[in-house]
């Protein structure tokens, strides 16, 4: 079927995080939100066929994971990514942090560190410290508007306390899409130094143009037995609020850890609805998702061609995956609090702050576009009219 993605969907008082918690997180309910990283689309088709189904049953009751919900997400990785799971290195989660909690809280101990690449996503920071874990950073490079990771300060830095590295990939927020090259190398300086890496991967679907994922794990048994993998259908079929990932652990030993943990803590099974969902999206959702792809395309391609001509002083990066786009906003001249309180109160647009994925962050600001165009320009009018009236001020002022 032919989806249209140019459909504004009002998700104001419908319990929606990203709309109803405006006033409380910005200051402000008549923003519009182009933060947390959900979509203002509607989902695919059989989706929520599936959980309309499940909810006219009536019974919303325990549920037993059958083997068609296993042989979904296994068909869907192999036959896309290439990446070979078997059912029993499976572990459900409710979402990918609870994942990277659970191994940190298991597999290491108090005052061990824990590599992270900043700029990054900010709960990998908050998970490491809540833990009592040390963070030790690995920052990227960046050079023009381009990120590579530092593979020098990654092996200077790998002492004996190091247990493991968190990689993002494809990378939030600066989008990229680590090349099977730098995976490996990443890869063998981890095992030389024995250090073990967790790969959040959930953004694995949503990779634009040329560039291709390379699951981490699938490079060779090596980094598969080194490595534990955190995925999850939720964020490419925008269904975050149904709380359902898993992991991939191979080793037999930190599964049944792990494993163990979530029984503990009674969080083993899906709800109901997550279920249906998941095993309806990766059975039937890649035509939804084949004619998504170049519409996120688009918004960001529309983002960069409207900022060099209205707005020349934020330069949008071209993300290689995610549809998060890293505002560099440096040329604005504001502090990192007045950038925000510009953003907010003067273009009435909320964006995630640049600071909140690391120092590294300084200047910049994060916007998701997974929205129908008209959201976009709205958005991106905003913006153009804060900016001006900045330049005129200044003019003013100076005058």
């Amino acid at each position: 079927m032919n989806y249209t993605f140019d459909r504004f969907v009002d998700r104001k008082n419908s319990f929606s995080a990203k709309w109803d918690e405006l006033g409380a997180r910005f200051g402000r309910a008549d923003i519009l939100p182009m933060w947390v990283a959900d979509m203002d689309l509607l989902p695919a088709q059989p989706v929520v066929d599936a959980v309309r189904r499940r909810a006219e049953q009536g019974i919303y009751s325990y549920t037993a994971r059958p083997d068609t919900y296993y042989e979904a997400m296994i068909d869907w990785y192999r036959q896309r990514h290439g990446l070979e799971i078997k059912k029993d290195w499976i572990i459900h989660s409710p979402g990918i942090v609870t994942t990277l909690s659970l191994v940190i809280m298991e597999l290491t101990a108090p005052g061990d560190k824990i590599v992270i690449q900043p700029p990054v996503y900010p709960p990998f920071f908050e998970v490491v410290k809540a833990n009592n874990r040390i963070i030790v950073e690995n920052p990227l490079i960046e050079e023009n508007g381009n990120y590579r990771m530092d593979y020098d300060d990654l092996a200077a830095k790998s002492d004996d306390k190091v247990k493991y590295v968190i990689l993002c990939n494809p990378h939030n927020p600066v989008g990229r899409v680590w090349t099977k090259d730098e995976l490996i190398r990443l890869g063998n300086i981890c095992l030389a130094n024995n250090v073990r890496i967790i790969a959040d991967e959930i953004h694995a679907d949503i990779v634009f143009d040329n560039h291709r994922y390379s699951p981490f794990a699938a490079i060779s048994e090596a980094f598969r037995e080194n490595s534990i993998t955190a995925l999850s259908a939720t964020k490419t079929f925008n269904m975050a609020g149904l709380q359902a990932s898993f992991a991939v652990v191979s080793n037999r030993d930190e599964y049944r850890k792990i494993d163990t943990l979530l029984a503990r803590l009674d969080i083993r099974r899906n709800n109901c609805f997550s279920l249906v969902a998941v095993e309806a999206a990766y059975r039937h959702g890649g035509e939804w998702l084949a004619q998504l792809l170049p519409y996120l395309n688009d918004n960001i391609d529309y983002l960069r061609q409207y900022c060099r001509e209205k707005i020349p002083a934020i330069k949008p990066n071209k993300p290689e995956g995610t549809y998060l786009v890293w505002l560099d906003c440096r040329e604005l001249g504001l502090s990192d609090g007045e950038l925000a309180d510009f953003m907010t109160h003067q273009a009435g647009v909320a964006l995630n702050k640049g600071t909140a994925f690391g120092t590294q962050g300084s200047g910049f600001m994060r916007m998701n576009v997974a929205c129908p165009r008209g959201m976009l320009t709205a958005a991106l009018e905003r913006m153009e009219k804060a900016v001006n009236s900045k330049a005129q001020r200044a003019v003013r002022t100076t005058g």
